[in-house]
């Protein structure tokens, strides 16, 4: 299981939805609760988030690989927790 980095922005719509989606997924399938997740705020660590390669929020990453970018679904994020718990 590796820790995902997660890149927000506070008043994000997409970023809510994500939010959202992953407490529904958690509900869903107890082993990703327990997946670390490092939620960053991009404009309150815009040094940090430069020097990672996205565009997009919300953006999700396991060391320097991107998962994610943009406006989520659900089945997408499921994807990222799933890759999480396999890495």
């Amino acid at each position: 299981m590796k820790e995902l980095t997660y890149f927000y922005l506070n008043g994000c719509p997409f970023c809510r939805a994500a939010d959202r989606m992953l407490k529904e997924l958690e509900t869903e399938h107890p082993e990703f609760s327990k997946i670390p997740i490092k939620k960053i705020e991009e404009r309150e660590n815009a040094t940090l988030a430069e020097r990672y390669d996205y565009y997009y929020v919300p953006c999700f990453w396991i060391g320097n690989q991107k998962l994610h970018e943009g406006a989520a679904s659900k089945e997408k994020l499921r994807a990222v927790l799933d890759k999480a718990i396999s890495a």
